[in-house]
């Protein structure tokens, strides 16, 4: 997608607006959601404190 600069609101709003994605972002999807459909990995959410970096490290080995 091309980048398009403006120098005015009025330059914005006369803009045509781009309603249909072209065919390599469809690709992307469909690569995207296979990856995803793929990989499958389950992270746990939140924020984790450890006491030291080798138990930060040992986490993040285990998974």
């Amino acid at each position: 997608m091309p980048l398009e600069k403006f120098r005015s609101i009025e330059e914005m709003n006369a803009a045509p607006v781009r309603k249909t994605a072209d065919a390599a972002f469809w690709r992307f999807r469909r690569h995207s959601s296979r990856y995803r459909r793929i990989v499958r990995t389950e992270r746990p959410r939140g924020v984790f404190r450890f006491r030291s970096l080798q138990e930060a490290q040992a986490a993040r080995r285990n998974g």
